[in-house]
């Protein structure tokens, strides 16, 4: 993390948008001023005070129509600008802890038969989907959902995904302008229903279209000829009339050729953008250099992009009725959108599915590069090829907490079952989600907030945050024994497994919960499996395991100062011997003072 590389541009772009918006003003007032100088100048040589102001006027007509360019193009650059600092301010949110706020959390993506999803804050209000999500498309935000999955992928592609990521991480000013130019893109942008009526084969046009060239050339050729007195202005003013006509006969057939790419202008053009910074970066890491392939096989994504970009202003044209009037009656503009719109689709559409899944991984590279771009400590995890179930880690923190008040702990774990006890609020929740969450987060091939992190394919199975269910007709307690029961069955199949449970049994009493405890940890103690257990019941400290698979302890706790309680949240091996649920009770004003 560079906090003062965020500071840096954040301040050298406020600049840049104070100086673009003085340009824009002048560029108005010269562009008003350029109009009246078109008036004047007709109005003078109208009146006759000399042919040449005819020529000032059309000067100013040629100054002006530079201006509007000037003045689009100086918009697009505050457009741009304003959006930079949108994405500054996202990722010092990240770093000073408020990134909460942060509009899309991929509440959406929650499964509720994934219980991983809400036992480790996965999507939702902030949640791991929220800190890191900088997607714009639908298409983008649900491949970053995809990644994170609680099932081991395959670690090749993953450790080529990390590799991309790594990239971007380095190059800085490249991933704010990526995603910059991404944010300009509206909100949620879907592109699925563009693509499939692209990629429909369209019928051929009909005979009509064909005339696009011969009406305007007739039109030029009686022109000349009414100049050289060989025939009547008549003729040469019918042949617009006539283009009219034709024009209006196919109306119809025009509009439907042309219905796709009503109101995309905006998007093309961005996509184009954004396709062109690819494309003109020299990638190391394979995962960039394929985006980069995918872009230009066959065909440069940007310069069709860019192509489609123009013809769609061209459309956007009829919309104004003198443009459309004019257009069409001198040169048959319909025309010629139907047979640019068919000749590109020909040359073009089967490869925008491609261009726009190429466009959706560069999102989710952009951000799961983001954690490690907004936190001092991050690593990327090792993945590990071994058979037998291992995770470790070095000064591991949970991503969803501020980074100065998270306290890193270590973790070296192999098979078997590690008992943590401790009192309430001294850290056991956090620190198992800490350790799932980068579980996670390694399997979408994310940096960790780690010193180092490595993990073996383990299956990650959790019970952290389970809730009743009055329409099912389910308990607490009864809809935790179905997650426990789920992590036996799938135990019986010998496979590496991860498993997280938090105060194991807690909806019931402590009779039946010691018992049903000791026996789904002895089911739950093998060769294949990591079983995290929380518990407040120190029976479950005695444990002894059924077979030569290890149950270990470990415990967090708390001290007294000044009859005040502290926690320091640091694991620590062992039982715990203390307790400070009473404390809290009269904390909380519940149990009185004897």
């Amino acid at each position: 993390m560079d906090k003062k590389f965020y500071d840096n541009e954040q301040e050298i772009d406020l600049l840049q948008e104070k100086a673009l918006a003085k340009k824009s003003q002048k560029l108005a007032l010269l562009r008003t001023a350029s109009f009246f100088g078109i008036l004047l100048s007709a109005a003078a040589g109208y009146d006759g005070w000399h042919p040449l102001f005819y020529g000032l006027a059309a000067v100013f007509l040629l100054v002006f129509a530079w201006l509007i360019h000037v003045h689009d193009r100086t918009k697009r650059e505050e457009l741009f600008i304003k959006s930079r600092l949108s994405v500054l301010g996202s990722y010092l949110a990240r770093i000073h802890g408020t990134w909460r706020t942060r509009s899309f959390d991929g509440n959406r993506y929650l499964a509720w038969n994934r219980p991983q999803d809400v036992d480790l804050h996965v999507f939702g209000p902030g949640s791991i989907y929220q800190y890191v999500c900088s997607a714009r498309t639908r298409l983008g935000r649900d491949r970053l959902a995809e990644a994170f999955s609680p099932e081991p992928p395959d670690f090749a592609k993953i450790r080529i995904r990390q590799r991309g990521i790594a990239e971007l991480m380095e190059r800085p000013r490249l991933s704010l302008d990526l995603e910059a130019l991404g944010r300009l893109l509206p909100n949620d942008h879907d592109t699925s229903g563009l693509i499939e009526v692209l990629e429909q084969e369209m019928p051929s046009p009909s005979y009509i279209y064909r005339l696009r060239w011969g009406i305007p050339f007739l039109f030029v050729l009686a022109l000349a000829m009414a100049f050289a007195g060989m025939t009547s202005w008549l003729l040469a003013g019918m042949i617009p009339v006539i283009s009219c006509v034709l024009t209006g006969i196919a109306a119809h057939k025009t509009s439907d050729f042309l219905a796709p790419l009503q109101n995309i202008s905006r998007e093309l053009y961005l996509y184009d953008e954004i396709f062109r910074r690819v494309e003109g970066t020299e990638f190391t890491s394979s995962t960039l250099r394929w985006l980069r392939t995918s872009l230009q096989t066959e065909i440069s994504a940007a310069r069709a992009l860019h192509r489609l970009s123009f013809l769609t202003e061209l459309i956007g044209l009829r919309r104004n009725m003198f443009c459309y009037v004019l257009g069409n009656a001198f040169l048959m503009l319909d025309f010629h959108c139907v047979v640019m719109f068919l000749a590109w689709r020909g040359a073009a559409s089967r490869h925008i599915r491609r261009w726009m899944k190429a466009h959706a991984e560069l999102e989710v590279l952009l951000s799961l590069a983001s954690i490690g771009r907004t936190r001092e400590t991050a690593c990327f995890p090792l993945l590990l090829d071994d058979s037998v179930p291992r995770i470790r880690a070095k000064s591991l923190t949970s991503l969803l907490l501020h980074e100065p008040q998270a306290v890193p702990n270590d973790a070296e774990l192999s098979p078997g079952t590690y008992i943590i006890t401790g009192s309430n609020m001294s850290g056991k929740t956090t620190w198992i989600r800490s350790l799932a969450g980068a579980v996670m987060l390694a399997y979408a091939g994310a940096p960790v907030c780690a010193e180092s992190f490595a993990v073996s394919g383990l299956s990650l199975f959790t019970s952290i945050r389970v809730n009743d269910d009055i329409s099912q007709g389910l308990s607490t307690f009864y809809a935790e024994l179905l997650r426990i029961k789920s992590m036996v069955e799938y135990s019986e199949k010998r496979l590496p497994m991860f498993i997280v449970i938090d105060e194991i049994f807690k909806g019931t009493n402590s009779a039946d919960r010691i018992l049903g405890a000791q026996e789904a940890i002895r089911r739950l103690t093998n060769g294949w499996s990591i079983t995290l257990v929380t518990t407040h019941d120190f029976e479950l400290c005695d444990l002894s395991s059924p077979n030569d698979i290890p149950i270990t302890n470990c415990h967090f706790e708390e001290s007294y100062e000044d009859d005040k309680i502290r926690f320091d949240f640091k694991l620590k091996p062992g039982r715990c011997h203390t307790t400070n649920a009473k404390y809290l009770l009269k904390m909380a004003g519940i149990l009185k003072d004897e």
